[in-house]
């Protein structure tokens, strides 16, 4: 099985000159903690609720600094023909729950998580990632 038949459809970027609040917002709409940053019709990072919060907030940034300065620009990301099980190994060794899904081409087509590896994928491969990352 590809992570194509269990990723979530890419719907919300965010620009990297957004601010914290916007960012807020849109995780508050689509009920998420985790969006990708894209420009320029390529991905450049992305952002959780997390960065907002330790990397924004608690470091005395306004509500209206810029989401380029507390995302991620470590860019992990999977190809939408992989198959689940290499990506769940490839989620376990970085220790991370979500990544964005490109195409060869490298444009964004949507995000995998492990519960959608859990849920529609392979339950055992996820249960493996899910024990890495809890290290």
């Amino acid at each position: 099985m590809q992570v194509n038949d269990v990723m979530t459809p890419h719907t919300v970027t965010l620009t990297p000159d957004q601010t914290l609040k916007e960012a807020a917002e849109a995780m508050r709409r689509i009920d998420t903690g985790f969006v990708p940053v894209g420009q320029d019709d390529r991905l450049v990072g992305t952002i959780t609720d997390r960065d907002i919060v330790i990397g924004g907030i608690a470091q005395g940034k306004s509500t209206d600094s810029a989401v380029s300065e507390v995302m991620s620009r470590d860019v992990l990301y999977v190809f939408e023909d992989q198959e689940v099980a290499e990506v769940a190994r490839n989620m376990g060794e970085q220790q991370v729950r979500r990544m964005p899904v490109v195409d060869r081409d490298k444009r964004l087509v949507g995000i995998v998580s492990l519960g959608d590896l859990s849920t529609d994928g392979d339950p055992s491969a996820a249960g493996v990632a899910l024990e890495q990352i809890s290290e």
